[in-house]
């Protein structure tokens, strides 16, 4: 099991701090502006959410509370049984299951409010029912003060618990108060437990580390336990006698036998007996301390033998050691005893399981086994024998200087610049025929280690240019030569490249002068005027499509169609599209808008004429016939009974506009809006559009508007004349 660490769990509020903590957020989170003139369904969703938001957050607190806080059933038994001990079992349940229990009324004071909200028919209603809900959640987190106090102050307790796991390699130690553990704790470990000269200094359990075969080992120092029946010890004995039970260790029994603690050894065997069951499955080490007040040697034999005795009654896994505090004699050799004893018997009970066959059946060790009885020596070739012979023994490897530039410090003979060693020297011992006597090959590696190592040697790779002298590779490129830069003749092609870049620039210009031509001579038909007229229109284009360009002009969305022809200033004549406005606009430009203008003028009258003639139709729907017998037509031509059967879908249409207005979500009349007629009904219509379209592009309701209230407390009340404190 892993290392409990009961020091991440969260804090736990109070219950007034916790309506707080759900109501702020609410607020915070979700819209704030509701209106009246909304639609009912909007009405609705809007405190539906609110009712929601509150519910999930209370249901999240409440959770994480739960999970934060260890399951007794589920946790190691030491643990479990330590919280028995600490915080009474049957208490820790019952108030987390008093949370558990809010938790579930909350949703479902929720789940009933919000079908409630469903049906509310109008703005109040539903905010009362919003109201009804938070109030009841808040009443249900209010009852449970006492036990989220409770659970803050067991969380508070247990965050101090220590850091221990109860599966690792553990040294445990016991005894009456005052007999020396706290200070055998502090001389073997990093910690560092209060130490005081009377008893119960230590009333809690205390860990500490330390290490031995390179191995971290956990120390554990238990309170002082006394000599009394089981019932009758208090809480700070019981966490002893919780962790010698449940806990696998190497336990040491500590016994002052100067009896400067205030207990005689008699009192102190008794207690060992006492406890004795729960060494049962443990390996014991009985320390007899302070050895430097009452040698061991010198003690009373009764006394001694009554030790004695009672180390060989307890069994063959109980070692009996002496040590001083003070001295330090002994305390070595004890910790080193318990852990080896503890080490045998982790390793023995492995042995022992099941799970060790299946591991061995896994595991052969191979033993070689002679093919023959011929003995065979290392083979050494003679070349190799005969280079060691010529060097007295020894393999002599002389520095190479393959892969670097030559230098001045460097003794070639002949004013020879190419290394001592090259490629062409490297191949076949240079064409001798003799490999044994020409310089050996010699890899990448050897020479990075022979010149410096990895960092300081890099390849030369001029060595491997492929020139038609190989004296030239070494060669140093000179940057300028005849005053020219050499880097500007790498490219064999450049001049070709130039040539064509040189053509081509020619032929551009002559485009252009040809372009300059061609409109020059269009000018040249035009008169003075017309040529200015071009000229500033020209200019204006050419303003036009700057403005175009320009970043700024592409942030404007374009005007609707519907809409171009509005006038967007009512006090800016120009703005308006008239007719002698876009005549004046268009002459600017030296265009001809006559023509234009006639077109749209008479575009209005067939418009003006079509809607005449639709209205005429309307007065002849309901011709009558003319002749008996006879199918007459109306106006439109239609006949006699096709009038008949449109009048009769008017009268069916009617009666549905009724039956629908029987519904409760529609009034049957106007009267019972409040309005006259059907006009007024119109009328309200069109008002309450135009009250809806302010909002158009305005504040909504999850917009977070923060208004200046004034303080009640300031404004209320008796104020007398003059000047005086707010107060």
């Amino acid at each position: 099991m892993p290392v409990y660490n009961f020091k991440q769990m969260a804090p736990v509020p109070s219950a007034s701090d916790l309506v707080d903590i759900v109501l702020t957020r609410t607020q915070r989170r979700t819209p704030t502006v509701v209106h009246p003139g909304y639609k009912i369904t909007r009405i609705r969703s809007f405190y539906i959410r609110k009712i929601k938001f509150t519910q999930q957050t209370i249901s999240e607190r409440l959770t994480a509370m739960l999970n934060d806080f260890p399951r007794l059933a589920d946790i190691h038994p030491f643990y479990s049984d330590l919280c028995n001990t600490l915080y009474d079992r049957d208490h820790y349940k019952l108030a987390l299951g008093q949370i558990n229990t809010a938790k579930t009324l909350v949703d479902a004071v929720a789940r009933d409010m919000i079908r409630m909200v469903k049906y509310g028919d109008s703005l109040y209603r539903c905010k009362c029912l919003k109201r009804a809900a938070l109030g009841r959640m808040c009443t249900i987190l209010k009852r449970q003060k006492a036990s989220l106090s409770y659970l803050e102050e067991v969380r508070k307790h247990m965050s101090r618990l220590p850091a221990l796991d109860p599966n690792t390699r553990t040294l445990l130690m016991c005894g009456l108060p005052n007999v020396g553990k706290s200070s055998f704790m502090n001389k073997i470990t990093r910690a560092s437990v209060d130490v005081q000269p009377y008893a119960f200094t230590t009333k809690s359990l205390f860990v500490g580390h330390t290490d031995y075969k390179y191995l971290r080992w956990q120390v554990i120092d238990t309170p002082g336990i006394l000599d009394h029946p089981l019932e009758q010890r208090n809480t700070i004995e019981m966490q002893a006698i919780t962790a010698l039970a449940h806990l696998t260790c190497s336990v040491l029994y500590f016994m002052d036998i100067s009896e400067q603690c205030g207990y005689t050894i008699e009192q102190q065997c008794n207690l060992f007996r006492s406890i004795q069951p729960l060494f049962a499955n443990k390996q014991l080490v009985v320390v007899i301390n302070k050895i430097d007040q009452q040698p061991w040697d010198t003690l009373e034999s009764e006394k001694r033998a009554m030790i004695e005795e009672l180390v060989k009654d307890s069994g063959s896994n109980t070692t009996m050691l002496q040590m001083s505090n003070i001295s330090e004699e002994g305390v070595s050799q004890v910790k080193n005893t318990a852990c080896d004893k503890l080490l045998a018997a982790r390793v023995d009970s492995r042995v022992s399981g099941n799970k060790v066959d299946s591991v061995m059946n896994r595991l052969q060790v191979v033993y070689p086994t002679a093919r023959d009885g011929i003995t065979r020596e290392a083979f050494i070739p003679e070349s190799v024998l005969r280079e060691r012979e010529e060097h007295g023994g020894k393999k002599v490897i002389p520095k190479s200087r393959i892969g670097y530039a030559p230098t001045k410090d460097d003794d070639l003979d002949d004013g020879d610049e190419t290394p001592v060693e090259s490629d062409d020297e490297m191949v076949g011992g240079g064409g001798n025929g003799a490999a044994s006597t020409g310089p050996r090959n010699k890899t990448a590696r050897e020479l990075m280690w022979e010149n410096g190592g990895p960092g300081v040697w890099a390849p030369d790779y001029r060595e491997q240019y492929d020139l038609a002298d190989p004296e030239w590779r070494f060669d140093a490129i000179p940057q300028i030569l005849d005053g020219k830069n050499i880097a500007d003749y790498v490219d064999p092609d450049i001049d070709e490249k130039l040539r064509l870049l040189e053509e081509e620039e020619d032929q551009l210009q002559k485009e252009y002068e040809a372009a300059n031509l061609e409109r020059m001579n269009d000018d040249d038909s035009l008169d003075e005027m017309e040529k200015a007229a071009v000229g500033e229109i020209r200019d204006r284009v050419k303003i036009a499509r700057t403005y175009k360009e320009r970043p700024g002009g592409r942030n404007r969305p374009a005007l609707p169609r519907e809409i171009r022809g509005r006038a967007k200033d009512k006090h800016d004549d120009g703005a308006k599209l008239k007719a002698s406005a876009i005549e004046k606009r268009m002459e600017k430009y030296g265009v001809d808008a006559s023509q234009m203008i006639e077109r749209g003028r008479k575009r209005e009258r067939e418009d003006s004429r079509s809607r005449r003639r639709r209205d005429d139709d309307k007065e002849m729907e309901d011709a009558s016939p003319t002749r008996d017998g006879e199918e007459m037509r109306d106006g439109r031509g239609l006949s006699k009974g096709a009038v008949k059967r449109a009048k009769k879908e008017r009268d069916e249409s009617v009666k549905r506009e009724r039956s629908l207005a029987r519904s409760h979500s529609r009034p049957r009349e106007p009267s019972q809006m409040g309005l006259k007629d059907k006009d007024a009904v119109k009328i309200a219509k069109k008002v309450e559009g135009l009250g809806q379209r302010k909002w158009a592009g305005g504040s909504g309701e999850g917009d977070q508007r923060k208004a200046v209230h004034l303080v009640k407390w300031m404004n209320t009340g008796k104020k007398r004349n003059g000047t005086h404190y707010c107060r």
